[in-house]
């Protein structure tokens, strides 16, 4: 991995909260590749922000969109065809490395490339405050989840709201 690409993400994701004046808190630590040393990580330094998830996915035309919710969520691909049209799977490693810069693991979800839309989970806006890896998996950033829509705003990635669907 390109550790000058990870630093380029992490300095894009500064400047987003700096550009719009949102506050967050910044930890650095060893690196975090999966949940158990997330954990053991949060323990120690005291983490109370809700943990959220990325996860890189494709479509059969080739495309690709990156998925932001809640760690413990599954991946509702009825949700993400209701909402962009297109049924989705799960990217391979190589193509998420290709296409984003980032490390498997530690899957940012801001300042990718603009092409690539952001689908968001509606339940994230439900939480005090959420936290999330900004490039290098040995740094964690946490903020006020009042002020996502704020940092969506600034994006000129196409954004999509994951709603949940009601029964009918």
């Amino acid at each position: 991995m390109n550790q000058e690409t990870l630093n380029d993400i992490l300095q894009r994701n500064i400047s987003l909260f700096e550009g719009c004046g949102v506050a967050y808190q910044q930890w650095q630590h060893e690196p975090i590749l999966d949940f158990t040393t997330d954990e053991e990580v949060g323990k120690r330094l005291g983490w109370t922000a809700t943990p959220t998830k990325s996860l890189f996915l494709k479509f059969k035309s080739g495309e690709h969109a990156l998925l932001l919710t809640h760690k413990e969520a599954r991946l509702d691909s009825k949700k993400i065809k209701a909402a962009v049209g297109k049924r989705s799977s799960i990217a391979s490693d190589d193509e998420m490395i290709r296409e984003l810069g980032c490390v498997p693991g530690a899957v940012c979800p801001f300042g990718i490339p603009t092409s690539i839309p952001l689908l968001i989970d509606e339940a994230l806006f439900g939480f005090e405050s959420l936290m999330y890896t900004p490039g290098p998996p040995n740094y964690t950033f946490a903020f006020s989840a009042k002020d996502l829509p704020v940092l969506l705003s600034a994006l000129a990635n196409p954004i999509y709201i994951l709603r949940e669907t009601i029964a009918q």
